[in-house]
């Protein structure tokens, strides 16, 4: 029987010294940059985000809000606040942010939190020196599924300037008939609704779809034909692929200074001021 390529932990051998990584360099990163943690974006149970600040905060800053993978049911934003290092090494106000998990909660649920928290972040960004003027969002597979949902076409504007997707998943349907159905049992309706390639988007959002080399090739594939999607949209939207990435050391490397990851991600952040 073929590997199912949607199990990352059988494509990376090294998948647990990976997140263990992002767990450690995550730990340091809440002990060494400034931040206020667990603020609520929303009423609702685990509905919170964490801010990072850059070491010269000031005002009218970038801010920057990031959504974590796990396939829609684990991790946390605790686990990937090292991201935080390369948004405010960027000069950007970090906002890494948490959301419920599936299957206790389903899709619609999700989205709804992370439209929530970039209303909270747009209706707030003066609080932590930035402006909402010069909002991006970057995400990682599930999450970048979901950051596909912050800058719809309607309402508009979005209010998103930028969007960095990195190994996203812009298809649900092949999740269906792969070892995730057994987990968290994405129905038809899920599907129809939640699937980004159906959707229309913002053509004032410039968009970078990444995918490492190393990624299987469902991963690839729906990366070339949402570029496609965006840009038959009128986005401007580029796909690039990480020499030697896999699924896991490319979200790793967004953090470690002096890697090509960290440098897109400061490039794309630092490129995403308001017009």
């Amino acid at each position: 029987m073929a590997a199912d390529p949607f199990r990352i932990r059988d494509h990376v051998a090294d998948f647990d010294e990976i997140v263990g990584d992002i767990r450690a360099c995550s730990l340091a990163t809440r002990r060494t940059v400034a931040m206020e943690a667990n603020i609520a974006y929303g009423a609702g149970f685990g509905e919170t985000l964490d801010i990072f600040l850059p070491n010269s905060a000031g005002s009218d800053m970038p801010i920057h809000m990031f959504i974590h993978g796990g396939y829609w049911r684990m991790f946390s934003k605790e686990d990937y606040s090292c991201v935080a290092e390369t948004i405010t090494g960027a000069g950007a106000v970090a906002a890494i942010v948490d959301y419920s998990l599936m299957p206790i909660a389903r899709m619609d649920a999700l989205v709804g939190q992370v439209l929530k928290a970039k209303a909270f972040l747009l209706a707030n960004a003066d609080r932590f020196g930035a402006t909402s003027r010069r909002l991006s969002v970057s995400g990682h597979s599930a999450g970048a599924h979901l950051a596909t949902f912050l800058f719809h076409r309607s309402p508009a504007p979005s209010g998103v300037v930028a969007a960095f997707l990195l190994g996203g998943i812009y298809d649900l349907e092949p999740l269906q008939t792969s070892f995730l159905q057994d987990e968290i049992a994405l129905s038809d309706e899920e599907v129809r609704r939640f699937t980004p390639m159906r959707h229309e988007h913002d053509p004032a959002t410039r968009v970078a779809v990444m995918t490492g080399e190393q990624e299987t090739d469902p991963f690839k594939i729906q990366a070339n034909a949402f570029r496609d999607i965006l840009a038959a949209q009128g986005l401007d939207v580029r796909a690039s692929q990480v020499a030697d990435g896999n699924h896991m050391s490319t979200v790793r490397d967004l953090a470690v200074a002096g890697t090509p990851m960290a440098a897109a991600l400061r490039a794309f952040i630092a490129t995403s001021g308001a017009s």
